[in-house]
């Protein structure tokens, strides 16, 4: 009798620790369901939640703050999801909070994650529907990637197919596995950088050249550059052009004389042998004057004092047009 007892008594004891426990369970679970303790409710929409469930998490910021109560087909484009919201969150999330369907994990359960908003608009009350954004849609991720797995594939064997056919081409296979084309390559680009460097002082050394012909410095720079040179030249042509009009003129008085049957000169020229003298003289003094004349035209026409020419010319022109 006294050990039926015993055994009736440790019977109890389980069966009450089995239901305290199990009461404990339930507990933990309707916690974490958010079934026991205060809460509110808000609503979200989506086109497509994506297998999302009741009883799903509802996070904030990554924190657990619900679950899915409720899910109801509005219309053939868009579906209500109810949430079960804590009421340590009420003071927190705001109306323009954005909702989207996540996955707890790479293939876990789906869940509700709620993005708080960017704007300070005023706390979201219980029946408040809060804007969603689309759902990243798996399947097509997936199909994605299998396409870009294809893509790949077919890549991969384009470039093993490549590989093959230089192995079977000696001549590529002898120039990629050559040892002293890379030294070649690297001579080659030292030599052409040596040659900018010679390019690069030749300019420089030419550069300094016309800045020394622009400054007069230097035999040519001054030569360029003698205003007094210049005047001279200028001088002894003027002179020259004078020189040639007398000869014209003093000829044209010979020529008259000479017609006109008057004058010594007429009867020194009368003389064959003396006329013959002066007009060989005069041909010569004529052809001094021609070669003069183009000796100062090629001079005018040199890259040395072609500039002076023009200027002068310019300066010519202007002294013509000012009024006097």
């Amino acid at each position: 009798m006294k050990k039926q007892l015993i055994n009736n008594t440790k019977l109890g004891f389980f069966v009450l620790a089995g239901l305290l426990f199990l009461i404990l369970l339930l507990y933990m679970i309707g916690r974490n369901r958010s079934l026991f303790g205060s809460n509110y409710l808000l609503k979200t929409r989506f086109e497509n939640v994506q297998g999302l469930i009741p009883g799903n998490n509802v996070r904030y910021a990554g924190i657990q703050a619900g679950t899915v109560k409720h899910i109801e087909i509005l219309n053939d484009t868009t579906v209500e999801v109810t949430m079960i919201i804590d009421t340590e969150m009420e003071h927190i999330i705001r109306k323009d909070a954005i909702t989207a369907i996540g996955t707890d994990g790479l293939v876990g359960n789906k869940v509700v994650n709620i993005v708080p908003g960017k704007l300070n608009t005023s706390i979201a009350k219980k029946g408040d529907i809060l804007p969603s954004k689309k759902p990243i849609d798996t399947e097509k991720i997936l199909n994605t990637l299998s396409k870009t797995n294809n893509d790949v594939s077919i890549i991969v064997t384009g470039l093993k197919t490549t590989v093959e056919r230089i192995n079977n081409s000696s001549a590529i296979w002898e120039l990629l596995n050559d040892d002293q084309l890379p030294n070649d390559i690297k001579k080659s680009a030292k030599n052409i950088q040596l040659a900018t460097l010679k390019a690069a002082a030749i300019s420089n050394e030419f550069q300094l050249i016309v800045n020394d012909l622009r400054n007069g410095n230097g035999s040519l720079g001054i030569l360029l550059n003698d205003t007094v040179l210049v005047s001279n030249l200028n001088k002894s042509s003027y002179n020259l052009n004078m020189v040639s009009l007398q000869l014209h003129k003093i000829v044209s008085d010979l020529q008259k004389d000479i017609n006109s049957g008057k004058g010594p000169v007429n009867s020194l020229l009368k003389d064959s042998l003396m006329v013959k003298k002066l007009n060989i003289s005069l041909d010569n003094i004529q052809m001094g004057t021609d070669g003069f004349n183009q000796s100062m035209d090629a001079l005018k026409n040199s890259f040395l004092l072609r500039g002076y020419f023009k200027r002068r010319e310019k300066e010519k022109v202007k002294n013509d047009t000012i009024p006097k």
